[in-house]
């Protein structure tokens, strides 16, 4: 075989080598935000009550508890986040000052069941009708 037809033979076969190989290292990638949806409860605070809602999380991502509304809306009350275990709510974060309008925010870090309650701390005189928005994963 002429020395010509080697060299050509040897620059195609390494054309196509070289052809045939990528980088197999993918890039970072980018981390996807968690799709929010906003579950509403209502319900009626009593005098030294409180009130309990579960809700299921279906990833790992931020929550927002708010009482958007309350029959007194400068009334002070309390609203925590926390874990639901199937039978009670354990507080992980708390805030014992709210009223109308205010929030308490938490992260989830899985999947699972969490709950919301609203609370007297000791200013509920009359029964008081809310609502509360929860935004979660």
């Amino acid at each position: 075989m002429p020395r010509s037809l080697r060299l050509g033979s040897l620059a195609i076969a390494l054309v196509l080598l070289l052809a045939g190989c990528e980088d197999a290292t993918p890039g970072p990638t980018t981390p996807t935000e968690p799709t929010l949806v906003t579950s509403t409860f209502t319900g009626t605070l009593t005098t030294a009550g409180g009130v309990t809602f579960p809700f299921a999380v279906s990833s790992s991502g931020p929550i927002t508890a708010t009482l958007t509304a309350m029959s007194d809306s400068a009334l002070v009350v309390g609203i925590a986040l926390g874990t639901w275990n199937g039978s009670a709510c354990t507080i992980v974060v708390a805030r014992d000052t709210a009223s109308q309008g205010d929030a308490v925010n938490g992260t989830a870090g899985s999947l699972g069941t969490l709950c919301v309650r609203l609370y007297d701390v000791g200013n509920v005189t009359d029964p008081q009708d809310f609502t509360i928005a929860v935004e979660h994963p």
